[in-house]
């Protein structure tokens, strides 16, 4: 079985956001001219897109996914995927923690919409980890069982805005992962998941994750943060995480997103060949790309 614990539901409301964005800067744009402009499909209902999502999984043979919800304020939409597909979706969404709705949305998406983990980006939404509003949405996070906060710190770029030529004013100073020690040191039962091994903070994801046994790592995406580290290759990466971190903290990730690409195989290929000249087994193999998701989410 294949378990992705990162990939992004591109809603309508996800394109909303962008055709405001797009229209402050080029008059007359719309949200059904984005998906064109970047030629990717339109999500159409959110309910269409789960369905879109299910069979793009069932054709590479992926049991479950973990489906984001990529604009804060975008619950719903991925509610309404996880409703029409329980066994295929766990749903985590975007959230912005100095909005002053913040709590009551964590409130509402954890309890009454089932959503599973929230998902933080300081360098895009520019707050520090030790801004009490940040440890307010901890406390509630880990006041509901099987949920997780994932956590997006290293290099944040998003590609989606370069193509349609929208700045992105980011902090990526806010994204350091030994910020993250003091947080889940007060929290050890509550997992938290940063991606893309650190995205270029490599050391510093190792060494929060050596310290707290409830940080996890993530494997999504090509990995291209490893330009920063010359002659650093993803069999090193992963051979390094599993000797730090070890197998049972490592989840496997594509950072999938928009149609017609669709689901990235060529990630998961790259990686199971990577794990594999590491070192790693098949039962080890096995808890990287699938027993960790469902022993944190259930079956």
């Amino acid at each position: 079985m294949i378990h992705d614990a990162h990939c992004h539901f591109f809603s309508a409301r996800f394109f909303d956001a962008l055709a405001r964005d797009k229209a402050n800067r080029d008059p007359g744009s719309s949200v059904n001219s984005i998906p064109t402009v970047l030629g990717w499909e339109s999500p159409g209902e959110p309910a269409d897109l789960a369905d879109r999502w299910v069979s793009e999984m069932d054709q590479h043979h992926v049991t479950r996914v973990a489906l984001i919800s990529s604009v804060p304020g975008d619950e719903e939409s991925v509610a309404v995927a996880v409703e029409r597909h329980p066994r295929r979706f766990v749903g985590w969404y975007m959230l912005d923690p100095t909005q002053e709705d913040a709590q009551e949305r964590t409130e509402r998406a954890l309890s009454s919409l089932g959503l599973r983990c929230i998902c933080l980006f300081p360098a895009m939404h520019r707050y520090r980890l030790d801004d009490a509003r940040v440890r307010k949405i901890f406390d509630i996070a880990a006041d509901h069982s099987g949920v997780a906060v994932f956590v997006h710190c290293g290099v944040l770029s998003v590609g989606v805005r370069k193509k349609l030529g929208l700045a992105s004013q980011f902090d990526i100073r806010l994204g350091d992962p030994l910020s993250l020690y003091p947080i889940a040191t007060v929290h050890p039962d509550l997992p938290i998941i940063l991606p893309h091994f650190g995205a270029g903070f490599f050391r510093e994801a190792l060494m929060t994750a050596d310290l707290c046994p409830n940080v996890y790592l993530d494997t999504s995406s090509s990995n291209s943060w490893m330009k920063y580290y010359p002659g650093l290759t993803l069999v090193d990466v992963f051979r390094k995480a599993l000797e730090i971190v070890g197998v049972e903290r490592l989840l496997f990730g594509t950072d999938s997103s928009f149609f017609p690409r669709g689901w990235q195989r060529p990630v998961w290929e790259s990686q199971q060949e990577a794990v594999r000249q590491a070192g790693a087994d098949a039962a080890e193999m096995d808890q990287i790309f699938n027993g960790n998701f469902q022993r944190l989410f259930g079956q």
